[in-house]
């Protein structure tokens, strides 16, 4: 990491006055800024809170692409890290900055650490995080797989389609819901049997705002609409909040025209020859051109 000349020969003059922050920034926007010293520290447009009880544990790092390591460890706290936050998996994949600071002259300061949070383990009204570093996404396959079905996720940059207009989502409050995981509606009938199922149910109030899950089905019983998630909301939710549900895609060529007039923009391979064709027998009748055995 690059260090400034003012905050090297602080380092170097045998008398320091440093300490360590961390800055946390969630997917949600929402910013934490933590220290071991024992006031608070404000600098990068954030206010790095004394007695927070989080600590580091020693920083592991190295040159190439292997992966840069650390943990974090601290007390639950409603005003700070709270068990129900990290429970409804706000942390994951947060944004981590670590610094060393002259906390005498905070603008005298190294960044020791960047990445993002990994696994977090609570006990005892105690959690301890992992800190990935930078490279730790070097160690995800990316790139298109050749199959037939779609590889975009409906309405990202790949697909291209937008989600939120007329007909393809509803925004309706909660009325009936079992285990946070299947929820039932009285007289959403306008949309067609199925058409939220592999979609995406948004919370936009309560104490789950913000968050998402995929959903499972979509069906009737009677006049009563069943919405079921594949997996229960991680945060509490009550009759009254607000919910937006997308519509699903199965990821079929088929629906892609159908449904959403966006087979432009298909990124799947439909026409591979499935195996009967790979292992189609010559035969002495009809055409053997060698050309496409598509009618």
């Amino acid at each position: 990491m690059a260090i400034s000349e003012d905050f090297q020969a602080h380092m170097q003059s045998g008398l320091t006055t440093v300490a360590r922050c961390w800055q946390i920034v969630r997917a949600d926007g929402v910013t934490l800024g933590f220290t071991d010293h024992d006031c608070d520290l404000t600098f990068a447009d954030t206010v790095f809170r004394a007695g927070s009880g989080l600590t580091a544990l020693s920083l592991e790092q190295s040159t190439g692409l292997s992966v840069d390591n650390t943990e974090a460890m601290g007390a639950l706290s409603d005003a700070a890290i709270s068990e129900v936050d990290i429970e409804a998996g706000r942390f994951d994949g947060a944004k981590v900055t670590a610094w060393m600071v002259n906390w005498a002259d905070v603008a005298e300061r190294m960044v020791v650490f960047r990445g993002s949070i990994g696994d977090i383990v609570r006990a005892g009204g105690a959690f301890q995080v992992e800190l990935r570093g930078l490279t730790e996404p070097l160690n995800q396959p990316i790139g298109r797989v050749y199959q037939k079905p779609c590889g975009a996720i409906l309405g990202d940059g790949a697909c291209g389609f937008d989600v939120l207009q007329d007909g393809f989502f509803a925004e309706v409050a909660v009325q009936d819901v079992e285990d946070r995981r299947v929820f039932r509606f009285e007289g959403l009938t306008d949309y067609a049997p199925g058409w939220f199922a592999r979609g995406r149910l948004d919370v936009l109030s309560g104490n789950a705002e913000g968050l998402s899950v995929s959903i499972k089905s979509d069906q009737f019983d009677g006049q009563t609409r069943v919405i079921e998630l594949w997996a229960p909301l991680r945060a509490e939710i009550a009759a009254g909040d607000a919910l937006r549900l997308v519509a699903g895609c199965d990821k079929r060529f088929e629906t892609c025209r159908a449904k959403f007039s966006n087979q432009v923009n298909f990124q799947g391979f439909p026409d591979i020859p499935g195996d009967s064709w790979i292992a189609t027998v010559p035969r002495q009748d009809g055409v053997n051109s060698g050309g496409s055995l598509r009618s």
